[in-house]
């Protein structure tokens, strides 16, 4: 499959920080829960929306300027 005029070429150390900030946002917390103390849903939840969140905008500041275009 040929890429689009303008499309980025995205890298495997993309695709895998994407994957990370997939699921890190569910497995973290989940594993806080299990490992260390028990947290209540909302707590669960609250934490996952704010790792979701920062894993975002990390992925936007260091992979966007790295993303080379096709000429």
């Amino acid at each position: 499959m040929k890429r689009k005029p303008g499309e980025p070429i995205y890298l495997g150390r993309h695709m895998l920080a994407l994957g990370l900030a997939i699921i890190c946002p569910g497995a973290l917390p989940h594993l806080y829960h299990v490992l260390i103390a028990p947290i209540t849903f909302e707590t669960r939840l609250l934490a996952g929306l704010l790792i979701a969140v920062g894993a975002g905008l990390a992925l936007v500041r260091f992979y966007s300027a790295s993303a080379k275009n096709e000429p």
